[in-house]
């Protein structure tokens, strides 16, 4: 029995040491139509002995931008974000109540008995009275500002039946003993491709960048396993 309990905790902290729900995560593995549609097949075209458009390998006058599988293809990653946000909420409310009521009732017409009531009410009166004055007054505002500009060239992974293509490329940088990692993928058209085998990241379809660093200053700003676990376990 010791065992078993053994056994199942040293499983949850391995499981809270891999991975916790708080931390980002993205996956660069294609939409699911990129992978449900079939690729294009590629047609046989007659050559034409007399035409200047060769149909070789690299012909002398020919459309330099990606067209094929494992094409190479420039992508220029500028991405900016902007995002602002300001309320303001003011609430008031205000109530008083009020009850009085004498001890004795007159209905007399006599002049002095009605005198001898107001004076023994005035001196034994029953009153109640209530009041009550809320008010809230809130307000908040938040400014964020994000950018990102890198460029990075990606191969053609596949060549969709409607002509698109998904795209994947990554690099990775080591500098001063920090590793960067740049990953991008997506679809994009073939005709968003510029004369320069060129195209702007914000021409990509289902687009995913990743930009991550490793090293000694990621260990070091990373919590440690211990506290993923308790926040994870932890209900409040």
């Amino acid at each position: 029995m010791r065992i078993s309990w053994f056994m199942f905790l040293l499983i949850f902290m391995f499981d809270g040491c891999s991975s916790h729900p708080a931390d980002p995560n993205i996956t660069m593995k294609p939409p699911t139509y990129v992978e449900e549609l079939p690729s294009k097949v590629s047609e046989n075209i007659s050559s034409n002995p007399g035409s200047l458009f060769g149909q070789g390998e690299n012909p002398l006058f020919a459309d330099l931008k990606a067209m094929h599988v494992n094409d190479i293809v420039t992508i220029v990653i500028s991405e900016k974000t902007i995002q602002s946000s300001s309320g303001s909420k003011a609430l008031a409310k205000e109530n008083s109540d009020s009850l009085g009521a004498g001890l004795i009732t007159n209905n007399s017409s006599n002049g002095a008995f009605r005198t001898v009531t107001d004076k023994l009410n005035s001196y034994a009166n029953i009153g109640f009275q209530t009041g009550s004055n809320n008010s809230f007054a809130g307000s908040g505002s938040n400014t964020r500002n994000e950018s990102f500009a890198t460029t990075i060239s990606a191969r053609i992974i596949k060549i969709l039946n409607n002509g698109n293509y998904f795209i994947e490329g990554s690099r990775e940088l080591l500098i001063n003993g920090e590793k960067q990692i740049i990953q991008v993928s997506g679809v994009i058209r073939p005709y968003d491709i510029d004369q320069s085998n060129t195209i702007d990241s914000k021409y990509i379809a289902d687009a995913k960048i990743l930009y991550k660093t490793e090293g000694d200053i990621d260990q070091s700003t990373k919590r440690p396993w211990g506290s993923k676990i308790i926040e994870s376990a932890w209900p409040f």
